[in-house]
């Protein structure tokens, strides 16, 4: 059974940094492309980032590039999400995912606040 932990999140004031963590589970980690997407109230949830099983694709919403960092370790079962120069617009909650067999797995989320 898939799992994906998130945690991390936080309250952060505007021009700060935190780093989410998803811990995966339940399937082979190193094989799977992992995606972080968000959820801001009242919005449709977006994606923000995505990387490949090996790490060698990166990519980036435009309203985050230059600002977040996905990574991943393999050997943790993990895959970050290095968010730097924090806006009040960042604020959501913040979902890990992966596909199985075409089906998108989530985890519970974890909510960052950017507020002074």
């Amino acid at each position: 059974q898939v799992q994906l932990v998130e945690s991390g999140g936080g309250l952060v004031q505007p021009g700060g940094s935190l780093r989410l963590s998803c811990v995966a589970s339940g399937f082979p980690f190193s094989g799977a492309g992992m995606y972080w997407y968000r959820q801001a109230p009242g919005k449709e949830r977006e994606l923000v980032a995505l990387i490949s099983s090996t790490g060698s694709v990166i990519r980036y919403a435009d309203s985050v590039k230059g600002r977040f960092t996905i990574s991943r370790d393999n050997g943790q079962n993990t895959v970050y999400l290095q968010m730097n120069s924090l806006k009040p617009e960042d604020t959501a909650v913040y979902y890990c995912s992966m596909l199985q067999s075409g089906v998108r797995r989530w985890g519970q989320g974890t909510q960052l606040t950017v507020s002074s």
